[in-house]
Order: C-alpha cells, then sequence, then structure tokens
C-alpha cells in the first residue's frame, strides 16, 4: 500500500456521497507498500479503508473483488467491500477504479509466536476451502508467464552468477509446472501474498486473536500449496538469514493441515513450491528496485532478502510437511 494519488477530504465526501457509510470524520493516508493507493477513512458509522487501484484494471478488478465479499460472507475474516446505493462494489475517483472496505481489528505482529503461526495456518486453510466453489476466475498474474516475461528485464541489473541462477530457475519451474505432480496439486482463489504485514492480530501477545487477512490484491488462482509455500516463507524464517525458524514452522504447517489435510502430490512438490514462492518476490522486488514508479511514498523492499531465500531452497531440504 501507498500513495500514489492524492485524495483530498472534499474527494472524499464526493466519494461517500454514492455509499450509505456517514459523514467523513477523518482521512489518513497509509504509507506502506507499493502497489495502491491507500487511505484509513472514517465516517460516522465506522472505519474503512479507501483504495485507488494503480496497477490493476477495472476488467481485471471484479475478480477480487467480488473474491473478498464472497469469503467475508462464509465468515472468513477478510475485508469486507462495501456496495453504493446501486448496488456497485466498485467506484472511481480521481478517474481510477476505488473501492471502499471494512477496516478489519488488530495490528501486524512483525515478531510472530508459535500461536500467530497456528491461527494463520488454519486461517489460511479454512479459506481455501471457503473459495473452492467461487463461480470466477484469473490467474495469478506474477505466475509462470509473468516471471517468463519479467526475467530478461532484471536479469541485466544483475551480477553473472545471479543472473544465471533467476534463468535456471525459471526454466526448472516451467518445467514442473508440467510435470504430472502439478498437475495433481490442489487449486482454487489464493491470497499469494500472505506476509506478516497482510495479517492483523487483535488481543495480546501472549492470547493473539486473528483479526484477518488483508490487501488481496495480488490474489489468484493457483496452487493452494504455492499459496502456503508463500506464507511460510515469510512466517516460519529467521528474517536475518532466511533459515526456518522450525516452531514457528511446525505450527504453522501442523494447523493448516489439521483443516485441509495434504495430498502426496503436494507433499512431493512442497521443495518446488517453496523455490517458486522465493522467485515470485525475489522477482517482484527485483522489478520495484530497479524499475520504481513515481509515487508520492514509496519504499522498495531490499531484493537480496529473496534471493538469499531462494539460494537456501535450492540448496537444502525444505522444512518437512505433517
Amino acid at each position: 500500500m501507498a500513495v500514489f494519488t492524492p485524495v483530498s477530504e472534499w474527494d472524499a465526501r464526493a466519494l461517500l456521497a454514492e455509499y450509505s457509510l456517514g459523514q467523513l470524520r477523518a482521512l489518513r493516508g497509509i504509507p506502506s507498500g507499493i502497489e495502491n493507493t491507500n487511505y484509513f477513512l472514517t465516517t460516522s458509522q465506522g472505519e474503512y479503508v479507501l483504495t485507488l487501484f494503480e496497477r490493476l484494471t477495472r476488467e481485471q478488478l471484479p475478480f477480487y473483488i467480488d473474491l473478498m465479499a464472497y469469503l467475508a460472507e462464509r465468515d472468513i475474516p477478510v475485508p469486507h467491500p462495501q456496495a453504493t446505493h446501486d448496488g456497485r462494489r466498485l467506484a472511481e475517483l480521481h478517474g481510477k477504479p476505488c473501492t471502499i472496505a471494512t477496516l478489519l481489528p488488530g495490528k501486524c505482529e512483525m515478531a510472530p509466536q508459535p500461536a500467530h503461526c497456528a491461527q494463520v495456518g488454519a486461517t489460511l486453510a479454512r479459506m481455501h476451502l471457503a473459495g473452492r466453489d467461487f463461480p470466477s476466475f484469473q490467474p495469478n498474474l506474477l505466475g509462470l508467464q509473468w516471471w517468463r516475461e519479467t526475467a530478461p528485464v532484471v536479469a541485466p541489473y544483475l551480477p553473472p552468477e545471479a543472473a544465471a541462477m533467476l534463468h535456471d530457475e525459471v526454466a526448472f519451474q516451467a518445467r514442473f509446472a508440467q510435470s504430472d505432480a502439478y498437475c495433481e496439486l490442489p487449486s482454487g482463489p489464493a491470497h499469494c501474498d500472505l506476509f506478516r504485514d497482510n495479517v492483523l492480530f487483535a488481543g495480546t501477545r501472549e492470547a493473539p486473536v486473528l483479526g484477518g487477512f488483508i490487501d488481496f490484491y495480488f490474489a489468484g488462482c493457483d496452487t493452494w500449496l504455492f499459496d502456503l509455500a508463500v506464507c511460510v516463507n515469510d512466517w516460519c524464517i529467521d528474517h536475518a538469514n532466511g533459515e526456518f525458524r522450525p516452531q514457528l514452522a511446525a505450527a504453522l504447517l501442523a494447523a493448516y493441515a489439521e483443516a485441509r489435510p495434504l495430498n502426496d502430490a503436494e507433499r512431493a512438490s512442497w521443495s518446488a513450491l517453496l523455490r517458486a514462492a522465493a522467485l515470485r518476490f525475489w522477482m517482484s522486488r527485483l522489478r520495484d528496485f530497479y524499475l520504481p514508479r513515481p509515487a508520492q511514498t514509496l519504499t522498495p523492499h531490499d531484493p537480496a532478502h529473496f534471493e538469499r531465500i531462494l539460494r537456501l531452497r535450492r540448496d537444502a531440504e525444505p522444512f518437512p510437511l505433517p
């Protein structure tokens, strides 16, 4: 999340006139993140988040907006997009599509304990199962096809050895995507970006209560194991070196598997999907670091972090699935 497009209080009041959400009380930009413009929006009726979409097209957005509404209506803790007077969940501001969604309770936990990880794992499994019958389809837009297209763009910025690893890993993932094991992986709507800063916790550190999953605007239909791998590669590691923290990984994976048991194809594919999850974020961080878009507030993430994780996942056995 970031502020690419300034929104004034006058703008917000004009937009709120299309909804039944009360009168504007406060408007505050959210500086973190790199894809959309986001504001905290306080009205006389409650707390919301206003999002203006900078990357996604109006044609792509119904998948994300409808998915969040679908999950929220099935008791999955996600932001619930609000409808305008005439029933639209998607509005427009400054010529850009936008939405207003409920603000979930809590804050991000950047130093999780096993109790946090267990709740994330269980809720992720519940989310996957709840989305099985979601009627719309859209692929993960930052999946294999995007990796193939982006690798030649970012590789020239890398030292030769790192560029060679990048191309080798894309080729490996392309071969793996044609394998029998890959074809047997359960799939469906997936968050695809469930990092620590996209989960909120209320309660206390000793007794956390998961407030919800946020920022679904990288979501797409993909294998659920990829979604789990993205999550584990962030929640269950030592951020200083990328190594797994066994207690965290065991808690998250056990809770996930209790809600949705994993099949043999998933067990056989775990190493490859952990590598795929690391590759995806190494490449997107390389793109954002070397080819940034202008923004009023923008802090690119360090690509070296996921380069390090990818090297570890290529060279070592994965943390075992339960």
